[in-house]
């Protein structure tokens, strides 16, 4: 019996073949909307999930706040190496490194770019920074202990996507600051843009280019033991670096920051994006839920002679009523299925083109099967509740009448 009234549901929607493509438009472009900026979205959220998971969870920066540029740049008051030894002494804290991210002009051959470059710190501190980003040479090594003069580049800068016109290699001499640098390696493409565009080099180095105090610091990166409370050793920072800096609680001139938090205030961020457009997508997939009860308004009273016939012949109002609520969920879930396929084809060419235009694995899609079957069942949902009136409307027609009135 539903393969009768899906059959009658097809020839209806089958024989109003424009009308019933312009009721769709609604629906197709909402469908598309939503699962194209939840796969696109969601696939960030992996990503820089797995970006943090890479930096671990036993590790908090310290910056200074209120500057410009790269993190704790461009600041009145700098963190300084007095900061830097206190922080390495709290309690919990296994080892505490402090760098420099700054802005560099960078030649090689003729051609001259502009990026940022951080330094490497010595000892033990090292290790921290190489975990912290996973890094791992493509080609060369990585900077070690005194390596004077000497650079490694991230991805972005160097190896076969540099975005320099001739490609960079190891031993290759560039000019950084118009002072004379060797490369010593390529690292791996890691989707961070913090690493794929940075130029490490050592801490020496860096302040002799740039003339910096031998006693300030961009960023302070602390590891914290195992078995310690990174929330308490959080806290604990901030009292002592609220008494180095003589500053009250709420007029703190610096940040101390986990990734888990850092990972929250980005998936916040995301998440008010994403439903800025959830809002738009609504509101388009309600005009095409308006649209599609117009629609089964008109076929209505396009079949009033059909449906008198039919009921003159015995059919229940409840058969009625059936055949036009299902017609309007197959015209929903039509333009489901379309807006859905639209959607992924959507969003893996927009992860794609952005992935070639920014250089940033970063951005991708991730759709799940249940967030296609979620829209389709959606659509469904969606035009047999607009269509739920015409379809009572219908059904409720008496069948001396509707042979009167028909034409």
């Amino acid at each position: 019996m539903l393969i009768d009234y899906a059959k009658f549901a097809f020839n209806g929607i089958k024989n109003r073949k424009l009308r019933s493509w312009l009721t769709m438009i609604g629906i197709i472009i909402g469908i598309t909307a939503v699962v194209s900026l939840i796969g696109i979205g969601q696939g960030l959220k992996v990503a820089i999930s797995s970006q943090f998971g890479n930096i671990g969870t036993d590790k908090l920066t310290v910056t200074a706040s209120g500057g410009f540029g790269p993190p704790g740049t461009g600041v009145v008051n700098p963190l300084t190496k007095d900061n830097l030894e206190k922080i390495g002494r709290v309690n919990g804290v296994k080892v505490a490194a402090g760098r420099l991210v700054r802005s560099i002009k960078i030649q090689y051959k003729d051609d001259v770019k502009f990026g940022n470059a951080a330094s490497m710190p010595e000892g033990e501190a090292r290790k921290i920074i190489e975990s912290s980003f996973d890094l791992e040479p493509e080609q060369g090594r990585l900077l070690e202990d005194g390596d004077r003069k000497k650079v490694m580049l991230g991805n972005n800068i160097g190896g076969e996507s540099s975005e320099f016109e001739k490609e960079i290699t190891t031993r290759s001499k560039i000019l950084i600051e118009d002072e004379e640098f060797e490369v010593v390696g390529i690292l791996e493409k890691t989707g961070s843009f913090a690493v794929d565009a940075l130029v490490f080099t050592e801490d020496d180095d860096l302040r002799e280019i740039l003339d910096i105090p031998d006693k300030e610091y961009d960023i302070i990166v602390a590891q914290i033991h195992q078995n310690a409370d990174i929330k308490i050793v959080e806290e604990d920072i901030e009292k002592l670096m609220r008494k180095e800096r003589n500053v009250k609680i709420g007029e703190e001139d610096f940040t101390v920051q986990t990734p888990q938090a850092t990972l929250a205030q980005v998936n916040s961020t995301l998440f008010a994006v994403q439903l800025f457009v959830y809002i738009i997508a609504a509101i388009s997939i309600l005009v095409g839920g308006i649209g599609i009860m117009n629609t089964m308004f008109t076929s209505v009273l396009e079949r009033t002679k059909d449906i008198g016939i039919m009921k003159s012949i015995g059919a229940k109002n409840s058969t009625i009523f059936t055949l036009f609520f299902i017609e309007s969920g197959l015209i929903g879930s039509v333009g489901g299925i379309i807006g859905a396929a639209s959607g992924i084809a959507m969003a893996t060419g927009l992860a794609s083109v952005g992935r070639l235009l920014l250089g940033s694995e970063l951005i991708r899609a991730e759709i799940s099967i249940w967030l296609v079957l979620g829209s389709i069942f959606g659509s469904f949902l969606l035009g047999t509740i607009f269509g739920v009136i015409p379809a009572i409307r219908a059904s409720k027609l008496n069948p001396v009448d509707a042979l009167r009135n028909s034409k």
